[in-house]
């Protein structure tokens, strides 16, 4: 796994941070965010919903993957899928085949024709490149790191998309 010290992004004075450097310093100050089981809710988690319009979702147990992107990208007006399915960021940004640190990585799960998935912030390849770091939300129940696999019969990598500032940012 990648050392958190590796992958954190420090400003340059001499250019502005590009969205994905923007949303993995952004969302690393909550890795560790957890759900709280039982009937009691994270409050982090709920108001994520909220501020994102999903106002009548109240708990910690509904999927938030896409949340949390949708979350860290509104912070900072970057474009965003709205949405809380995972595909919904096949239609957000630029696809890209060269995936840097920062970009949008999207999985299905089940079978690549389902509607299921999951979405994250994209740290890198494993060393043997069957796996992908995701720094994302709805992780082991948890905002944080984790590897996933490039394509098992249950889950694979769909996509890879690069998000670009509001126009009025």
């Amino acid at each position: 796994m990648p050392e958190l010290d590796q992958i954190t992004v420090i400003a340059h004075k001499s250019r502005p941070l590009t969205p994905g450097e923007a949303m993995i310093q952004f969302l690393s100050q909550y890795i560790g965010l957890k759900e709280i089981p039982g009937e009691e809710d994270n409050p982090v988690i709920v108001e994520w919903f909220h501020d994102i319009g999903f106002t009548w979702i109240n708990d910690d147990e509904t999927p938030y993957c896409s949340c949390t992107v949708n979350y860290v990208a509104k912070q900072l007006k970057i474009e965003r899928s709205g949405a809380l399915d995972a595909r919904s960021w096949l239609k957000v940004g630029q696809k890209t085949t060269s995936p840097i640190p920062g970009d949008i990585v999207v999985f299905w799960r089940e079978s690549p024709s389902s509607w299921k998935g999951h979405v994250g912030i994209f740290l890198g390849f494993s060393a043997d490149g069957r796996h992908v770091w995701v720094l994302g939300g709805n992780q082991g129940n948890e905002v944080g790191i984790r590897s996933y696999p490039v394509n098992t019969n249950t889950f694979g990598l769909l996509d890879f998309r690069r998000l670009s500032y509001e126009t009025n940012h």
